[in-house]
């Protein structure tokens, strides 16, 4: 049974054979995890569906195209007719020689050879007379046998480098982010909210919130909501350019960047303006257990019209992040911080957030993005009437 690449998507036409989880000639079971391959874009893992003997064809870090076969399963029941039937064939005995043969070659044998020759004697041969040493030979020879000696490698010294060849998927990323800085007019703005509202609805609801619904109510599912109503209010921030067209989208599919183990993902969260708090907070939890058994469908990650990243987690509390192209925008959240402000004419200490938004000039004009992020903070620091289903 052939093991072959299987198609990922429209877009992918090749994928690097990562890592063999079996070696070669290794038994197998059916469903046993053989091998990961990497796209541009995700990674792949692929199970045996027979039981058998694995015969790798291709080795770990080589391209190869969709559909191409990278190795094969000897099924069991195959090779055990095989080796019975070999059993069953009769033994061939190693015939004798023919007395006549047996003959000829003793006669060769008492053959001895009449005189040994004696090998011939060469001339002897003349050795090249030395010439002169030209001065300018001389010159530079003196020169090389002044110059100091190459520094001798300390012990050690050839282990404080490493070097390894960067994954598919992370060459992708490089690429976009590049493509991102050079093929869009890319500002940023910043403001900061206050988290004292958001934060006191989570401790006084969480717990009937799982109950309720089975998943604990994060901070994302907040900033996903409130983006999406302030992206209704501006449509240009959740706009996209085609060519010399302005292309509107009147559907919300927000995507959140994630870490993985191999680089940055962005899933997608469908018609995002549409879920409850539950819906988005089951979205998230799912899209993560995809990506630690690299489950990530290729579908998960396109059509998006805005995203949000959140730095925060990593403890970062300011940062510019970079667009997601073709999308025009992007929100990036920061870690909670106490800090004084001032409210009502008094200085009190409240868990702040600075807010970063990240757009396209071409696209969207600095008013537009301002007040954009502005209205994200109001539904943030008043988040009753994004609250409908608790």
């Amino acid at each position: 049974m052939d093991i072959k690449v299987p198609e990922v998507g429209e877009s992918v036409f090749e994928a690097e054979v990562g890592k063999w989880h079996k070696k070669d000639g290794e038994q197998v079971a059916k469903d046993d995890l053989l091998v990961e391959l990497e796209t541009d874009k995700i990674t792949l893992e692929l199970n045996a569906d027979a039981e058998g003997v694995l015969r790798i064809g291709v080795k770990e870090g080589e391209t190869v195209k969709i559909g191409a076969v990278i190795g094969s399963i000897e099924e069991a029941a195959g090779g055990k007719e095989e080796g019975e039937a070999a059993a069953k064939e009769p033994k061939k005995e190693k015939e004798e020689p023919k007395p006549e043969k047996k003959e000829a070659e003793k006669k060769k044998e008492e053959k001895k050879p009449a005189a040994e020759e004696k090998p011939k004697e060469r001339p002897a041969e003349k050795k090249p007379e030395a010439k002169p040493e030209q001065p300018v030979a001389a010159e530079e020879k003196k020169k090389a046998a002044a110059a100091p000696a190459p520094r001798p490698r300390e012990k050690g010294e050839e282990e404080r480098i490493t070097r390894q060849p960067m994954s598919r998927i992370r060459r992708r990323i490089a690429e976009r982010l590049v493509a991102a800085r050079q093929q869009t007019a890319m500002l940023t703005t910043f403001n900061e909210a206050d988290m004292s509202r958001v934060i006191a609805l989570r401790q006084k609801h969480g717990e009937e919130f799982k109950q309720r619904h089975g998943v604990p109510l994060g901070f994302m599912s907040f900033f996903v909501k409130a983006s999406a109503e302030a992206l209704k209010e501006f449509p240009e921030v959740n706009a996209r350019i085609d060519g010399d067209d302005i292309v509107h989208q009147h559907f919300y599919d927000i995507g959140i960047a994630v870490g993985a183990e191999k680089g940055l993902v962005v899933p997608v969260i469908r018609d995002a303006d549409r879920l409850s708090f539950a819906g988005i907070e089951q979205a998230i939890r799912d899209f993560v257990g995809k990506i630690e058994q690299n489950k990530l469908d290729l579908a998960d990650l396109e059509g998006g019209t805005f995203s949000i990243t959140n730095g925060g987690v990593y403890g970062s509390l300011l940062s510019t992040p970079i667009l997601n192209p073709p999308q025009s925008a992007i929100l990036g959240m920061h870690a909670i911080q106490e800090r004084p402000v001032v409210r009502d004419g008094e200085i009190v200490i409240r868990p702040m957030m600075y807010l970063a938004l990240s757009y396209d000039h071409r696209i969207v004009d600095g008013k537009g993005a301002v007040t954009f992020l502005v209205r994200v903070k109001e539904a943030l620091e008043d988040p009753r009437r994004l609250l409908m289903d608790l």
